[in-house]
C-alpha cells in the first residue's frame, strides 16, 4: 500500500535564532507547491520538532538555522529521530552553513542543505524529487 496525499513537511526554527523570514518564505513555497506544511514557529527545541513531526505524520523536517548552531541542532534532531524509530522522516535544511560543515552534516544523515542564494524553486524541486519518492516507495 503506497502513501497517498500530499507530502507533509514540518518547517522549524530550532534554538535561539529569532530570524524566521526565510523559513516562512520556504513554508509558503512548499505549501503553494501542494504540500502540507506545519510551521512550528521560533525557538523550538529539537525534542519539540521531532515530537511535532511524529504527531503530524510528517514525511520530512526542514530546519532553518542562522545562529551557527547547525552542527549541534541537526545532530540532535537526527539522534532523536533514531531514538524514536522515525528515521524514515527525511531531514533537510538551510541557513548560514559553512561549506566545510556540509559534508559532515550529510554524513550524519541530513539529506540536503540549502545555503543563501538557493531559490524556492530549487528547494521545492528537491523535496518533490526526494521526499515524494521516499514517501511512495
Amino acid at each position: 500500500m503506497g502513501v497517498t496525499g500530499p507530502i507533509r513537511v514540518v518547517v522549524a526554527k530550532p534554538g535561539l535564532d529569532g530570524h524566521d523570514r526565510g523559513a516562512k518564505v520556504i513554508a509558503r513555497a512548499l505549501r503553494d507547491a501542494g504540500m502540507e506544511v506545519i510551521y512550528t514557529g521560533l525557538h523550538q527545541t529539537p525534542e519539540q520538532i521531532v515530537d511535532t513531526a511524529i504527531q503530524e505524520d510528517a514525511d520530512a523536517i526542514g530546519l532553518s538555522i542562522l545562529s551557527g548552531a547547525h552542527n549541534t541542532l541537526f545532530a540532535k534532531v537526527i539522534e532523536l529521530l533514531k531514538d524514536r524509530e522515525a528515521e524514515d522522516i527525511k531531514v533537510f535544511g538551510g541557513g548560514i552553513i559553512p561549506e566545510d560543515d556540509i559534508a559532515p552534516l550529510k554524513k550524519l544523515g541530513v539529506a540536503e542543505l540549502f545555503t543563501p542564494g538557493a531559490t524556492t524553486t530549487e528547494i521545492v524541486t528537491w523535496v518533490n524529487a526526494n521526499v515524494r519518492q521516499a514517501a511512495q516507495a
